[in-house]
């Protein structure tokens, strides 16, 4: 394959079969890291950079602004470097150190705020930082993955049809709720295109995308402290909530069994995973999305120190799932 561009490097369609993960199940880990910004984030940056452009929004010298715990921050400094565009980011200290040094690294200004919000997170306050310089600057453009539906749309277009591609039988998807692109996208997809197929969302307890009671939350990806306008759950099958230590310690586990480092948004998709298996029927064929891998958590979620620091690794007895939405599943429509 040769590319012209660093923007065309991508590879969508690999699967990592986890063998003997969920017995008398096939499950199979949609791998979303190979591209330039090492993340499924690549797809709704590129997107909604090339929708503003379309709109006329967008020329030589534009300046751009957006909110990202870092997977998104990093996609959208590549894009505008490549494109000509200047970006800034506005994150928070919960955001891994190796995802500020890239985006730096690609010429992005880095805005790290210490402010928590009044539900413990800092979603609303890296938006209020966004609202009050677009106020004394107009000029910036603030692509917004929290209300864009291009964000939906395109993980409609690439990542759920990328999975029925592969398997036009598949009986379970499971998805992380960050922003909810990736998990809107898959659902209304699969809604239109196979409604026998089950898509479920993974979220972190202490979130409060679904109306759940906030709570501290220390790893970046998944989780938001304010309810981003196009989260929903339609066409959303269950709602699985993952304590953090339950991510980090499956996170454990797959690098154990399987010699892969994965983020600690993909250890809660697949604790969720663990968890869900036990109520289907024998054989049920499920992908679950890895947004990304560990390699830039590596001083966070995979630090035994750092996550000592923060009580994420308590014992094994505490609670790892809670199960809060439920459609029984049959042997006809897993």
């Amino acid at each position: 394959m040769i590319v012209e561009s660093a923007l065309e490097i991508q590879v969508c369609d690999l699967f990592l079969r986890l063998s003997g993960f969920a017995p008398q199940h096939e499950v199979y880990l949609k791998i979303e890291a190979l591209n330039p910004a090492g993340s499924i984030k690549f797809k709704p940056a590129l997107a909604m950079v090339e929708d503003l452009e379309t709109r006329g929004l967008l020329g030589p010298g534009s300046r751009i602004i957006e909110s990202s715990s870092g997977n998104l921050g990093i996609a959208l400094s590549i894009v505008c470097n490549a494109r000509g565009y200047r970006f800034t980011c506005v994150t928070d200290i919960n955001t891994a150190p190796a995802a500020i040094a890239l985006m730096r690294a690609y010429g992005a200004r880095v805005v790290v705020l210490d402010r928590r919000d009044s539900q413990g997170g800092f979603l609303a306050s890296r938006i209020e930082y966004i609202t009050e310089q677009i106020r004394d600057d107009p000029a910036l453009i603030w692509p917004n993955q929290y209300a864009n539906p291009v964000n939906t749309a395109a993980h409609y277009r690439t990542t759920a049809a990328e999975i029925h591609r592969q398997f036009p039988d598949v009986d379970v998807v499971v998805v992380g709720a960050g922003t909810t692109g990736t998990l809107t996208g898959c659902a209304r997809y699969f809604a239109r295109h196979r409604p026998a197929t089950r898509v479920v969302a993974v979220d972190l307890i202490g979130s409060t995308t679904f109306g759940t009671p906030p709570g501290r939350r220390y790893l970046p990806g998944m989780g938001t402290s304010r309810t981003p306008p196009i989260a929903s759950l339609d066409g959303v099958a269950d709602l699985l909530m993952v304590s953090e230590p339950a991510a980090v310690r499956t996170c454990e586990r797959v690098r154990a069994a399987h010699a892969l480092l994965v983020g600690p948004s993909t250890g809660a998709v697949l604790t969720a995973v663990s968890a869900y298996a036990g109520q289907l029927p024998p054989g049920a064929l499920i992908v679950a999305i890895s947004p990304d891998l560990g390699d830039r958590y590596a001083s966070t979620a995979y630090d035994a120190a750092w996550l000592a620091e923060r009580g994420l690794a308590p014992p094994a007895g505490d609670e790892p799932v809670r199960h809060l939405m439920t459609t029984a599943p049959t042997s006809e429509n897993p």
